[in-house]
C-alpha cells in the first residue's frame, strides 16, 4: 500500500511539474549546466575547473518545493549534489538536501540541515534505501509556519518543528529562493575527506527533472496558487503513516543525528531536541 501510494504521488507530481526555461536561472558554470528537451530536464557537470548551479526565479515564503534528481554513478567520491532553500545575506535562512558522494558501492549520504538566522549546526545524514543513481527519485521539502518536512518519494525521513515559544530560532520572515548545484569539496565530503575526488572519472553529470514549486512567491512572475494547494503545505502534519514510515527510516537508515552527539556538543543537546520525538 505504502509503496501505491508513493507511485501516486510522484505521478501526480510529475504531472504538475514546471518547466526550467520558465522557472529558474543558470547562475553559474560557464556551459557545465544545460537545459534540455524543451525545459523538461536539467543537467549540471563538474569538471576539475569548476561545478555548476542554478537558482529559481522566484523567491518563496513558505511552500511545498519538489525536484527529481538522479545522481552521479559509479565513483563520485568528493562530489556535493545540492537542492536546497536560502534566503541572502548576514543571518540568512536556510533548508537543506545535500548528497555527498561516495566511492563505488559505497552508499550516498543524504545530509540535510536548517539554518535559521544564520544559526545551523541541526544536522541529520541518512543513507537511502534504493540506488539514487538508477532511476529518477523525488525529493521534497514543505515548509510552513509550524514545521519542515524533508521527504524521499513522498516519505518523510525527517521533520524540524517550530520552537520558537522556547527560544530556538526558525525560518518564517525571510523569502528563500530554490538552489540546486554541483561542485566539489573533497576536502570534508567524503568519509570526513579522506577520499579525494578521482578526476579521471569527470566531467560529472547529475540530472534534475520535473521542478515543482508550489508556495507564495514573492517576487518574479510564478504561477498563482490555488487556496486548496496552498492549504496542503499550509497545514501538513505528520499522520500515523508518516510517523510510521519516519520511524522506519530513522531507525533503519539515520547514520547521523545532531541530537545525539555529545562529543560536538559537550555543553548539551540543543533544546528542540528534548521536545522532539523525531
Amino acid at each position: 500500500m505504502m509503496l501505491r501510494l508513493s507511485i501516486l504521488m510522484a505521478l501526480l507530481l510529475a504531472a504538475s511539474a514546471g518547466n526550467f526555461h520558465r522557472d529558474v536561472d543558470v547562475t553559474w558554470g560557464d556551459g557545465r549546466a544545460k537545459i534540455e528537451q524543451g525545459g523538461q530536464l536539467l543537467t549540471l557537470s563538474l569538471d576539475k575547473y569548476s561545478g555548476s548551479g542554478f537558482q529559481s526565479k522566484n523567491e518563496f515564503l513558505f511552500g511545498r518545493f519538489d525536484m527529481q534528481l538522479k545522481l552521479i554513478p559509479a565513483n563520485s567520491a568528493g562530489t556535493v549534489t545540492t537542492f536546497f532553500l536560502s534566503s541572502q545575506g548576514p543571518g540568512h535562512d536556510e533548508i537543506d538536501f545535500e548528497f555527498l558522494g561516495n566511492v563505488t558501492g559505497e552508499p550516498y549520504t543524504v545530509h540535510t540541515n536548517v539554518y535559521s538566522k544564520g544559526k545551523g549546526n541541526k544536522e541529520q545524514q541518512f543513507h537511502l534505501w534504493f540506488d539514487p543513481t538508477a532511476a529518477f527519485h523525488t525529493y521534497s521539502i514543505i515548509w510552513n509556519a509550524k514545521r519542515i518536512i524533508f521527504l524521499v518519494d513522498n516519505i518523510a525521513i525527517r521533520v524540524y518543528n517550530n520552537h520558537e515559544s522556547i527560544g530556538i530560532p526558525f525560518p518564517t520572515s525571510q523569502p528563500m529562493r530554490v538552489y540546486c548545484s554541483l561542485w566539489n569539496a573533497d576536502d570534508w565530503a567524503t568519509q570526513g575527506g579522506r577520499v579525494k575526488t578521482d578526476w579521471t572519472h569527470s566531467p560529472f553529470t547529475v540530472y534534475y527533472k520535473n521542478p515543482n514549486f508550489r508556495g507564495k512567491a514573492t517576487s518574479g512572475s510564478g504561477a498563482v496558487v490555488e487556496s486548496s494547494e496552498v492549504e496542503t503545505w499550509q497545514n501538513r502534519e505528520l499522520d500515523g503513516n508518516d510517523r510510521n514510515r519516519i520511524r522506519w527510516v530513522q531507525q533503519k537508515h539515520m547514520v547521523y543525528n545532531y541530537c545525539n552527539d555529545a562529543n560536538r556538543f559537550p555543553e548539551g543537546i540543543s533544546a528542540e531536541c528534548k521536545r522532539s520525538r523525531f
